[in-house]
């Protein structure tokens, strides 16, 4: 007995020990589990009264209590009742759906079940039997093709927005909380995100010029040039809205909420492989990739592509482009005349090309060739006089 009342004295004199701490309805709070018994879950909130929770709230599909003594939870403050304060994590997913008019002054978020797509919007069932109403723009951060098939008979999270005519006209919003949550976590972000750092994320948009990478609360763009190492034209070919990838972070700019990814620079560089094939001199059969004013690249490998100067094509005729003797696709034998590492260029010209340096020389050497023969050819015997003349001379003597 005498042991009890030390223990009781000493819980006394630790909560005397501690602060006041006066919360207001809607403040979000982290409190840790201190006990769980039947329906309530008790919590330190770091004053001298204990918070109350209702266990429903961390139930999962299975009705399994997902929490246990010692685990830091997040939670809203609801109000204070007969000495006790009670705390929510979101409203309707336990026993507080009478409390919606209070979510709505305090911005406490409510648990719905989005139940049928209606005009405008989808209409929401909030605790089992209240209904509200979502605009289309409110159900998330981003615009979906199909929203009946993204949404219907989802829970969801929502903010009350508008709470009219004692609860009969309720108006919610995902995606305001969806944009608190993200500002939540990109404040995180910031303090570990680093450029040249590789972080995973989730593909959430594809567009002509690039795709959308969420990685952990923000969105990055990854260029339709820093896909991949070879030319890519569309982006659908090779990856999927929601699938996993890895990028490397280029480039951070917070103030202008732009951040710049590569899929590229974590995939193997194709570059170093093939360019110990490219010897200069040698001759390699290519895939004609783009056609420029000034030449055509020609893809060698894949995301290896050399430049075919429009001076080289033509064959010795004077082109305006190339597209008047080469096109896009055609295979092209071509001989590799320059390899810059550093710049990673390779130059290239057809194989049967012809420099007017080398043009002239086998010109001057023909020239040579023509002048010897000529030389060595034996002196003509005269004109058809002269031989009747020797004749006649013979005849004489």
């Amino acid at each position: 007995m005498p042991q009890d009342t030390d223990s009781f004295a000493a819980l006394f004199q630790e909560l005397e020990s501690k602060p006041i701490r006066r919360l207001t309805p809607g403040q979000k709070i982290t409190a840790t589990i201190v006990g769980i018994s039947g329906e309530s879950v008790f919590l330190d909130t770091g004053g001298k009264s204990e918070g109350i929770l209702y266990s429903s709230e961390l139930l999962d599909e299975n009705n399994e209590l997902k929490a246990a003594e010692g685990d830091k939870i997040d939670v809203y403050f609801l109000k204070a009742a007969r000495g006790e304060q009670l705390f929510t994590t979101k409203l309707g997913s336990g026993k507080n759906t009478e409390h919606l008019e209070e979510a709505w002054r305090s911005a406490i978020p409510v648990e719905g079940l989005v139940k049928e797509e209606i005009k405008g919007g989808f209409e929401i069932t909030l605790g089992g039997s209240i209904r509200a109403f979502c605009p289309y723009s409110q159900m998330g951060l981003r615009r979906v093709e199909d929203a009946g098939a993204e949404y219907l008979d989802r829970h969801m999270t929502f903010l009350v927005t508008k709470f009219e005519e004692n609860g009969r006209n309720i108006v919610v919003s995902a995606r305001a909380l969806q944009e608190a949550e993200r500002e939540e976590q990109r404040a995180k972000l910031q303090e570990t995100l680093e450029e040249g750092q590789s972080v995973t994320g989730v593909i959430t948009s594809i567009r002509d010029f690039g795709a959308f990478v969420d990685i952990g609360g923000v969105d990055g763009l990854v260029p339709i040039s820093e896909i991949g190492w070879s030319r890519i034209e569309n982006i659908n070919d090779y990856y999927t809205v929601g699938q996993e990838v890895r990028v490397v972070i280029k480039k951070l700019d917070w103030d202008a909420d732009r951040i710049s990814l590569s899929i590229k620079e974590t995939l193997e560089d194709p570059w170093e492989k093939a360019v110990e094939k490219m010897q200069v001199g040698s001759t390699v059969t290519g895939t004609v990739a783009r056609l420029t004013q000034f030449g055509a690249f020609v893809t060698l490998e894949p995301g290896v592509d050399g430049l075919v100067h429009i001076s080289k094509l033509g064959k010795g005729r004077r082109i305006n482009h190339p597209r008047e003797v080469l096109e896009e696709g055609q295979q092209l034998e071509v001989q590799v005349e320059s390899v810059d590492r550093a710049e990673k260029r390779i130059s290239l010209a057809p194989s049967d090309y012809v420099s007017p340096e080398e043009d002239q020389n086998k010109e001057q050497e023909l020239l040579k060739t023509f002048k010897k023969s000529k030389k060595e050819q034996p002196a003509t015997l005269g004109t058809f006089g002269d031989l009747l003349q020797a004749k006649l001379n013979e005849k004489s003597k």
